[in-house]
C-alpha cells in the first residue's frame, strides 16, 4: 500500500507547506508526492521545512491539471471538510484508511491517491468532481480548518495504522469491498463521461445549452459502482452501438 498511494496537493501557495507535507510523508513511510501548478516549487523554504525529507521534494511530480495526476488512479479520495449540495460517498478519515487497506489487500497493483485542496480555499467543487470519495477529518466543527501539513499528517497515520495491522473493532465489511478485478484508471473513467456526455446531447436527453447537474449525478451514480476494466469497456460499446444507430 505505501509504494502505490500517491499524495496529491492542488495549487499550493506557500512552499514551506510542502516541505512539511513531505516530512509528514516520509515519517509514516510514503513516498511518492505530486504538485498540481504550485505556486512556488522547487525552493529552498521547501527543502528546509522538508527537515530530512528532501528526497521526497527531488522526486514529487508536478503537472499542470488534477487529471494528470490521477490518471494513472484507480480510486481518488479527496480531502474536504465542506459538504456539498450534490454529494460524494462520504466518509471520515479512520474509515477511509481501512477502506484504502482493503482495496490493496483485493488488489495490491491499484494506485490509490489522497487529493488536498488549495491552503485558503480548500478542494473546489470542480477537483472534488474528480474524486470517487470525499474524505473528512473529525474536527470540531466549529473550527474544523486544518493546517495543510497537519491534514495529510492525519491521513498518512491513519494509512500507517491501518496498514501495519491497527485493531479495527467495529469495522465491518461493506458493499465497498473490492474483489481482484482490475479498476478503471482515473483517465479511463473520464473518457467514459466524455463519451456519455456526446451520447446524450446526440439522443437528445441532454440540453448542452442547459445541463443543469445531469453529469453531476450520473458521475456520483457510477463512482459508487467502482467501475471495473471490464465493465466500462461494456459500457462505451453500449453508447457506440447508440450512436450508431442514431
Amino acid at each position: 500500500m505505501f509504494a502505490q498511494l500517491k499524495i496529491i496537493l492542488i495549487n499550493t501557495t506557500h512552499p514551506g507547506n510542502i516541505g512539511a507535507v513531505a516530512r509528514a510523508m516520509k515519517n509514516m513511510g510514503f513516498r511518492e508526492l505530486c504538485l498540481v501548478s504550485p505556486k512556488e516549487f522547487p525552493s529552498e523554504v521547501a527543502t528546509a521545512r522538508a527537515s530530512g525529507a528532501e528526497d521526497i521534494l527531488q522526486g514529487a511530480m508536478v503537472v499542470q491539471s488534477l487529471e494528470d495526476a490521477v490518471a494513472d488512479c484507480h480510486r481518488v479520495f479527496g480531502l474536504s471538510a465542506r459538504l456539498r449540495k450534490i454529494s460524494m460517498p462520504l466518509m471520515n478519515s479512520r474509515r477511509a484508511a481501512l477502506e484504502i487497506e482493503k482495496l490493496h489487500q483485493d488488489n495490491p497493483t491499484q494506485k490509490i491517491a489522497l487529493v488536498f485542496g488549495q491552503e485558503q480555499s480548500g478542494l473546489s467543487n470542480e477537483a472534488l468532481a474528480k474524486c470517487h470519495y470525499q474524505v473528512l477529518i473529525p474536527a470540531e466543527p466549529s473550527f474544523a480548518s486544518l493546517n495543510l501539513a497537519q491534514a495529510v499528517q492525519i491521513m498518512v497515520y491513519e494509512l500507517r495504522m491501518a496498514g501495519v495491522g491497527v485493531e479495527s473493532e467495529g469495522y465491518q465489511q461493506n458493499e465497498m469491498s473490492e474483489n481482484s478485478e482490475e479498476l478503471a484508471t482515473a483517465e479511463a473513467v473520464e473518457g467514459f463521461y466524455a463519451h456519455l456526455e456526446k451520447s446524450l446531447i446526440q439522443i437528445g436527453f441532454l440540453n448542452p445549452q442547459m445541463p443543469g447537474h445531469l453529469m453531476h449525478y450520473l458521475r456520483r451514480l457510477f463512482a459508487k459502482s467502482r467501475l471495473t476494466n471490464l465493465e466500462l469497456n461494456i459500457l462505451r460499446g453500449i453508447l457506440t452501438s447508440i450512436q450508431k444507430r442514431v
